[in-house]
């Protein structure tokens, strides 16, 4: 019998790696290859060299003085 792709597991590259990994429920640590990997990509999350694009967070200082301006009518700079 002929093994199809239907048959073979689904793979992906480990995102610290790039080691194939089947993605299948054997694996506790899919998408990663192993616990290693996983846990040099959460110290990369950890320490922010991984970073989600967009704004950067206000603080405390910043929304006071959005709040003031909202209150006086001043447009948003």
């Amino acid at each position: 019998m002929t093994e199809t792709s239907q048959d073979r597991p689904l793979e992906v590259a480990c995102p610290q790696c790039r080691t194939k990994v089947a993605w299948t429920a054997d694996n506790p640590y899919r998408p990663f290859c192993s616990k290693r990997c996983r846990l040099l990509d959460l110290g990369a999350w950890a320490d922010e060299s991984h970073r989600i694009a967009g704004e950067p967070a206000m603080d405390e200082t910043d929304l006071d003085r959005l709040i003031d301006d909202l209150e006086r009518g001043e447009p948003r700079q």
